[in-house]
């Protein structure tokens, strides 16, 4: 990843940052992203896709990206914002604030995904960027972590659900606790589930 990202700020020369997303899929919560500009030719030793890090890694990876990165950002879009908009301008949102809490503006923006934000700097869109580029990756654990610490405490303000466990993803138990106590306000109402769940039809329904 390192490799990618050299080739990408020209061995230095150019302020490089990555951009990524949590919780796009999910039934219930906000869509969370980060934003990274590491140093130049340095990232953690144990830092990869945020999906492939236990939630223990994810959190000393995470301690390490916010002691050494150059500057991170981060910002969450509520599901009152998603079903409004709809998920892909809710994630695009939360990027752009996610790069506009950045101290720096870089010279080069990779972008996990297929489409970039609207952002005050060149950006690159980059497929599974978070397997490619240590910088999207750094930024996918940002977004991982705050949007599962989020989950937690949500937790506590909606018992019964699971938030704690699942984090607002498509679980059994996550659907279990629907039919059983019926969407809360963190629930996005426009995806599938929800949608069956007002027509009595939860168990033919699949996420957005």
């Amino acid at each position: 990843m390192l490799a990618f990202d050299r080739e990408c700020d020209r061995g230095g020369e150019l302020l490089l940052a990555g951009v990524d997303e949590a919780g796009r899929g999910c039934w219930a919560g906000p869509v969370v992203a980060g934003a990274v500009v590491l140093p130049a030719d340095w990232c953690p030793a144990s830092l990869d896709d945020s999906k492939k890090l236990s939630a223990g890694r994810r959190d000393v990876v995470f301690d390490e990206i916010r002691a050494g990165a150059l500057s991170w950002g981060a910002c969450a879009v509520s599901a009152g914002v998603i079903d409004r908009r709809n998920i892909l301008a809710a994630t695009l949102q939360a990027m752009a604030g996610a790069v506009s809490r950045l101290r720096l503006v870089p010279d080069l923006l990779l972008v996990d995904g297929l489409q970039v934000p609207e952002v005050p700097c060149p950006a690159r869109a980059l497929v599974r960027g978070d397997g490619t580029s240590a910088a999207i990756a750094a930024a996918s654990v940002v977004a991982k972590v705050l949007r599962d610490r989020v989950m937690v405490a949500w937790d506590r303000r909606y018992p019964g659900y699971g938030f704690a466990g699942h984090k607002g993803y498509g679980a059994a138990s996550h659907r279990r606790a629907l039919t059983e106590l019926g969407p809360c306000p963190l629930h996005r109402t426009s995806f599938r589930p929800m949608v069956d769940l007002a027509q009595g039809d939860l168990w033919n329904g699949s996420c957005k």
